[in-house]
């Protein structure tokens, strides 16, 4: 049910005239959903700016949330949801907190004279235009969280795959936990760049803390040696247990020349082997 623009006016009359009742109860209402997670100031400032947004777009003659002259409103909405979402309410707290909006104005309603019908059909329509607001906020919530899980799990898996410089000319890659296809190109991609960096001739991947090596991984692991070559740098692999070992040759997977150790120990000692040996030749 869309608002008509003499709705919109006699609405934002009410809002203006009772600015004050409608803050506070709209807080209240507020309040007992955060369990005392935000202050009463904290709350008061909000529902005191989004009451002033729903004023400004019902005197504008909106009459929908997704209409033009609702968008500053739909920006007070979307604010909301982002600082809902970073300070870790659901989205169910969230909408229900916009939802409350209409049982303070249902208190005013209530107030009046109880035989207005046209009150009564403003009052229906208010409720709609409420309605299209929670599901925005909500709707806007879940885009939100999704975003930030994202972005999470984005620095979890940077932090997961770190390079290190062990010493001039050698770095290792030191991978803990499954590897996945995702994982493999940051891999991949954070080692070749440190090459680039640090121009190592050297790297050594450490699959120490990788449970299991299967056909995926084991490809993975193949191409990142490959694409390292390419750029000019040798790879040792490391950590190659008894259960993987016995694993790659049932799988029937070839390693070729790529040098590999059952340790990160073996493998330190073998390209210290090969850097002294080049500086024995130079």
């Amino acid at each position: 049910m869309a608002l008509s623009s003499e709705q919109g006016s006699r609405l934002a009359d009410l809002f203006k005239g009772h600015e004050d009742a409608i803050i506070a109860s709209w807080t209240e209402e507020i309040a007992r959903t955060t369990r005392g997670r935000l202050s009463r100031a904290e709350l008061q400032r909000q529902t005191s700016e989004l009451q002033k947004g729903f004023q400004t777009a019902l005197r504008g003659g909106a009459p929908n949330l997704h209409d033009d002259l609702a968008a500053e409103l739909r920006a007070q909405l979307a604010e909301l949801s982002s600082t809902r979402a970073r300070q870790g309410f659901t989205a169910n707290e969230t909408a229900v907190g916009v939802f409350a909006l209409k049982d303070a104005m249902l208190e005013l309603v209530q107030k009046g004279d109880e035989a207005d019908a046209g009150a009564l059909r403003d009052y229906i329509a208010f409720s709609a235009f409420v309605d299209q607001a929670a599901l925005f906020t909500f709707d806007t919530y879940v885009r939100i969280r999704e975003e930030l899980i994202a972005d999470q799990a984005e620095q979890l898996l940077e932090l997961s795959t770190p390079v290190v410089k062990l010493w001039e000319g050698v770095v290792a890659v030191p991978l803990v936990g499954t590897l996945d296809s995702a994982r493999a190109q940051v891999v991949m991609e954070r080692l070749l760049q440190t090459l680039v960096d640090t121009g190592s001739p050297y790297a050594i991947i450490d699959i120490t803390g990788v449970p299991a090596v299967d056909t995926q991984v084991a490809q993975h692991i193949l191409k990142t040696v490959v694409a390292a070559r390419l750029m000019g740098a040798d790879c040792i692999i490391s950590g190659i247990r008894p259960q993987i070992a016995q694993t790659i040759v049932a799988l029937g997977i070839e390693f070729g020349d790529i040098a590999t150790k059952a340790t990160l120990a073996d493998a330190l000692r073998h390209v210290l082997r090969l850097t002294g040996t080049k500086r024995q030749e130079r």
